[in-house]
């Protein structure tokens, strides 16, 4: 199956960075991640997925582990913020230039601040949305911290 290439992957691409694609069928609507990972047969500490909070007018990209909860109060002080709050989803676009289900931690409308939850570290690759419903890439966790300037954290409950 062939696609058109995605924002994030041509940036990779730019980088020389190497990535996996994987495509899956998203006919039944099933966008929450361990669904997503069963579907391109990976492991659920294995993939990853992309959350965008805000403290105020500051945003902040989260990534972490499909089947775990963003702990908000771990988010914050890896952030440097007293509290943030998730951003709304019809915000999601305006902001990221993705929408949910489809959003990457590369290649969104600004470079954010971005966390990687720290069991990522342990991992060889793992895989994050490609940018768009029904692709996934799959990459070293240290290239995709080095491609969004991303720090490792403790960020689940």
């Amino acid at each position: 199956m062939q696609a058109a290439k995605t924002n994030a992957l041509r940036m990779l691409e730019a980088k020389g960075i190497t990535y996996e694609i994987h495509f899956y069928d998203n006919e039944d609507g099933a966008i929450h991640g361990t669904a997503v990972a069963e579907k391109i047969g990976r492991p659920p500490e294995s993939v990853f997925k992309t959350l965008v909070a805000h403290s105020g007018s500051n945003l902040y990209v989260f990534v972490i582990p499909v089947a775990e909860e963003l702990d908000l109060k771990k988010a914050a002080k890896a952030a440097g913020e007293k509290k943030i709050e998730m951003l709304p989803v019809k915000d999601l676009l305006k902001w990221t230039g993705y929408i949910r289900g489809g959003c990457s931690p590369v290649g969104m409308k600004k470079l954010y601040p971005t966390f990687i939850h720290s069991s990522a570290e342990e991992l060889g690759t793992i895989a994050v949305s490609a940018g768009k419903i029904g692709m996934q890439m799959e990459l070293t966790p240290g290239e995709l911290a080095g491609m969004v300037n991303a720090k490792f954290s403790d960020l689940i409950k």
